[in-house]
C-alpha cells in the first residue's frame, strides 16, 4: 500500500482527487454568493480606471479611495436602475386604471388598420376589440402580463431586485474588489500559468478584452438606444417621454429588447387617435433605435474582441438564456476564452497532437 501511495503516478491522482473535492466544497460555501460576487467583479473591472485615477486624487489611500468609488458608482448604476424598476411595477396599476377608464369612455378605439398588420395584426386587433367591448377586462389582462414581466425582471437580475440583502452583500463586495483587486488579478495570474503555462496569459488576456467590450459595448449601446428613443418620444408627443426614456435604457440591456417599450408608445399613440405620430414613431424605432441594437452592439463586440459576428451575437443571447441577465457579461466571455483555446490549438498543432 506504501508502495502504490508513494508512487507519482498515484500521487498525481490523489492531488487531482483532493484538489476536485475541495473545488467541489468550496463552490458548495459560496453558492449562495455567486451572483453578487459576479456583479461586483463585472462593476468592479468596468470602473477601474475611474478608480485608479481617484485613488491617485487621494494620494494612494486605497480605503477612502475605494469606499467613494463604491458609493460613486451604487450612486451612478445601481440607484438609477432600481429606480426605474420600482417605477414600472409602480405605475402598473395606475395605467391598468386608466386605460380601463378610457376604454370605458369610449375614447379608446382600436383602428381597423391594425388588423391589417402582418402576422400578429388579427390577433391583436381581437384582443383590443375584446377590451374596448369589455372594459373591466383590461385591469385582469394587464395584471397578468405585467405579473410575468416582474416575474421576468426580477429572474435576470439573478433576484437582486427582490433580496435588498444580496443587493448590499454585491456592494459590500465590490468595495473589497476596489481595495484588493489589483493583488488578487496578479495572484490569479499567477496560479493560471503555473496550471496552463504561457497559453494562460492568452486566455486572460482575451476574458479581459471581451470584458471590457461587453461592458463598454452594450451599455454606450443602451444609452444610444435610450436617446434615440427619447428623441423619438418628445417629437411624437407621448406622454412621460423622461420616464419611458429610462425604461427604454435598462430594457435595451436586453438584446431586442426596446421594441417592447417604442412598439406599446406607438400603439397607445394609434389608439389615442394620433395615427400620424404613430407611424413616425414606429419607423423611427423599427429603422434608427433597433438598428443600433441589432447591428452596432455585435459590430462592437466583434470588433473590439476579435470574435465573429455570430459568435458575439451567440454570447449574448445564450449567456442571458442561460444565467439570467449577468450572463449578457458572461457569455460573450465564455466563448471569447473558447474561441482562444481553439485559434491556440490550430496554431500548434504538433505540440498538441500526437
Amino acid at each position: 500500500m506504501r508502495e502504490i501511495i508513494a508512487s507519482p503516478f498515484a500521487r498525481q491522482i490523489l492531488l487531482g482527487v483532493f484538489l476536485i473535492a475541495l473545488g467541489a466544497a468550496v463552490i458548495s460555501v459560496l453558492a449562495p454568493f455567486l451572483v453578487p460576487m459576479a456583479w461586483a467583479v463585472i462593476l468592479g473591472y468596468a470602473t477601474w480606471p475611474l478608480h485608479e485615477r481617484l485613488s491617485g486624487l487621494l494620494r494612494g489611500r486605497a480605503v477612502p479611495a475605494s469606499l467613494l468609488m463604491t458609493l460613486i458608482t451604487t450612486a451612478v448604476v445601481v440607484l438609477p436602475t432600481l429606480w426605474v424598476i420600482f417605477l414600472v411595477r409602480s405605475e402598473a396599476g395606475n395605467l391598468a386604471d386608466y386605460l380601463a377608464a378610457e376604454f370605458a369612455a369610449g375614447h379608446i378605439k382600436p383602428p381597423a388598420i391594425i388588423a391589417n398588420l402582418p402576422f400578429v395584426g388579427a390577433e391583436l386587433y381581437a384582443w383590443l376589440q375584446a377590451m374596448a367591448d369589455e372594459p373591466a377586462r383590461i385591469k385582469t389582462e394587464l395584471g397578468a402580463h405585467f405579473g410575468n414581466l416582474n416575474e421576468l425582471a426580477v429572474a435576470l437580475v439573478g433576484d437582486i431586485g427582490r433580496n435588498i440583502a444580496k443587493l448590499v452583500l454585491a456592494l459590500f463586495t465590490l468595495f473589497f474588489v476596489y481595495l484588493h483587486g489589483r493583488s488578487i488579478a496578479r495572484q490569479f495570474r499567477i496560479v493560471l500559468a503555473s496550471l496552463l503555462g504561457q497559453r494562460a496569459n492568452d486566455y486572460l488576456d482575451a476574458a479581459a478584452d471581451t470584458t471590457r467590450a461587453v461592458v463598454y459595448g452594450i451599455v454606450a449601446t443602451a444609452l444610444v438606444q435610450g436617446l434615440a428613443a427619447g428623441l423619438g418620444y418628445w417629437v411624437a408627443g407621448v406622454p412621460a417621454p423622461v420616464t419611458l426614456t429610462a425604461v427604454t435604457v435598462v430594457v435595451a440591456l436586453i438584446p431586442f429588447g426596446t421594441p417592447i417599450v417604442w412598439g406599446g408608445a406607438s400603439l397607445w399613440l394609434m389608439l389615442t387617435g394620433q395615427t400620424e405620430a404613430a407611424a413616425g414613431l414606429f419607423l423611427w424605432g423599427l429603422f434608427v433605435v433597433s438598428w443600433v441594437d441589432n447591428i452596432v452592439r455585435p459590430l462592437v463586440l466583434s470588433g473590439s474582441t476579435q470574435i465573429p459576428f455570430i459568435l458575439a451575437l451567440f454570447g449574448v443571447l445564450g449567456g442571458l438564456a442561460a444565467f439570467g441577465l449577468i450572463g449578457l457579461f458572461l457569455g460573450p466571455v465564455i466563448l471569447a476564452v473558447a474561441l482562444a483555446v481553439w485559434r491556440e490549438w490550430l496554431e500548434s498543432p504538433r505540440k498538441h497532437v500526437p
